[in-house]
């Protein structure tokens, strides 16, 4: 979900609208989409959205396809997380894709509006892909995407402004690290923690969580623990970064993300949360940077972290879906997987590339992979998208002073669970 607000605007406020769903594909066939032929020479022809920037990724896997089927394959870069958006429209109107990338935490809205094909793929197929990345494709047993790869925050930190012997482990560390570095002009840690993408990390860390989940696994919206004791104390911890004057007060809001890159950018803070769509960023700005998994909270839990699972999706509306998928599988396979790694830098979600030396010497990968280890998923139900906003705008009241976690975040739950009731009840 870039997480910059990449997620969240990246992931955030994708909004359900289940007046779309009589939008989706007919079993007649009627308002499917994707050219079955190319009209010069009769050549079945497939449209890809790939992700921006990304398609040189999967360049020598489509020609390999095009030769072995005999098809031609369209590829055209679109930002992922508005590939399903983008779907509602061109769908229905016939310029929709066959195969189009997002992230996992959409896959429950595609599929409740029909947005999305269920995949045929045998266990063999899906058995070599992470556990968690797997998952975050399945709903109701079913499964509806392949991993393409995995992302999740880890701590970037300038190494002419910490060495390595003297780099903080745990947050305790970080949070008196940057009692000694910051004079207004200068931060030591910084991070995003009026999102709950980033505050969750600590929130979760003390027993907070979005939604609970029932006997059999599955998310349960009725059971929102955002304001139970553990968040409410995870969100006191955060609050002394913004009240001690820690954090600049430009962190706060829209702009946050802007801040907290060009003071890293510029090396006027020591270490910052972010994640691996910043790493060439970060380089070509020309900073001595290190990455290592998020630190140790106080109560010695790792902090956590949302994993985020990009993926290949057959459309709804293709009328090629049994040949989609069949391209779906092959630019997902192992082989292909490895070769994106070595282009996009975008880590992969098959479980045996993590030892692939290709992969084990990219020190960004290996943080991601370490990470990993200590994140969760982020609930890919349609409710999840009534979370994001509200929660945003408590956290933000609490950076500010103008709220108290436990009334702010109490505020938050009561917003969220009428938010579900009106626009998920009926489902």
């Amino acid at each position: 979900m870039k997480k910059n607000k990449k997620f969240l605007g990246l992931m955030s406020g994708i909004a359900l609208s289940l007046a779309l769903v009589g939008c989706g594909p007919q079993e007649s066939g009627s308002g499917e989409t994707s050219p079955e032929k190319d009209a010069s020479n009769g050549t079945t022809e497939l449209l890809v959205w790939e992700d921006q920037d990304k398609a040189a990724g999967i360049a020598d896997a489509v020609a390999a396809f095009e030769e072995e089927h005999d098809v031609k394959v369209k590829v055209v870069e679109k930002t992922y997380a508005q590939q399903i958006e983008d779907l509602r429209l061109d769908g229905p109107a016939g310029t929709g894709p066959d195969v189009l990338t997002m992230p996992g935490d959409q896959i429950g809205t595609a599929v409740t509006e029909g947005l999305v094909k269920e995949l045929t793929v045998g266990e063999d197929v899906q058995s070599i892909y992470t556990d968690v990345a797997m998952q975050s494709q399945t709903v109701e047993g079913k499964v509806y995407g392949l991993p393409k790869a995995v992302e999740t925050t880890v701590l970037f930190y300038n190494k002419d402004l910490v060495s390595e012997d003297q780099l903080p482990t745990t947050l305790d560390g970080w949070y008196d690290l940057s009692k000694e570095m910051t004079d207004g002009e200068k931060f030591g840690f910084l991070a995003l923690f009026d999102q709950i993408y980033y505050a969750q990390s600590i929130m979760s860390g003390y027993g907070g969580y979005i939604f609970g989940k029932d006997d059999k696994g599955n998310y349960d919206p009725t059971d929102i623990g955002l304001n139970n004791e553990g968040a409410v104390e995870g969100a006191q911890y955060i609050q002394k970064f913004y009240k001690e004057g820690l954090f600049p007060a430009g962190i706060i809001g829209e702009q946050g993300i802007n801040v907290l890159d060009t003071l890293f950018t510029e090396g006027k803070a020591a270490a910052v949360i972010s994640g691996p769509w910043n790493t060439e960023p970060y380089a070509k700005a020309g900073i001595n940077y290190g990455v290592v998994k998020l630190p140790e909270l106080s109560n010695g839990d790792n902090m956590s972290s949302f994993v985020g699972v990009k993926s290949y999706n057959v459309s709804g509306y293709s009328k090629n879906a049994e040949l989609a998928q069949e391209l779906v599988v092959f630019l997902a396979n192992e082989e292909n997987s490895r070769k994106r790694f070595e282009i996009t830098k975008e880590v992969p979600a098959v479980a045996s590339l993590a030892n692939d030396p290709v992969v084990a010497e990219d020190v960004s990968a290996q943080a991601v992979a370490e990470q990993s280890q200590f994140a969760e998923l982020t609930p890919n139900i349609p409710e999840m998208n009534e979370v994001w906003t509200p929660t945003d705008s408590a956290l933000q009241t609490i950076a500010t002073g103008k709220a108290e976690p436990q009334a702010a975040l109490d505020q938050a739950v009561e917003t969220i669970k009428g938010q579900i009731e009106a626009k998920h009840s009926g489902k």
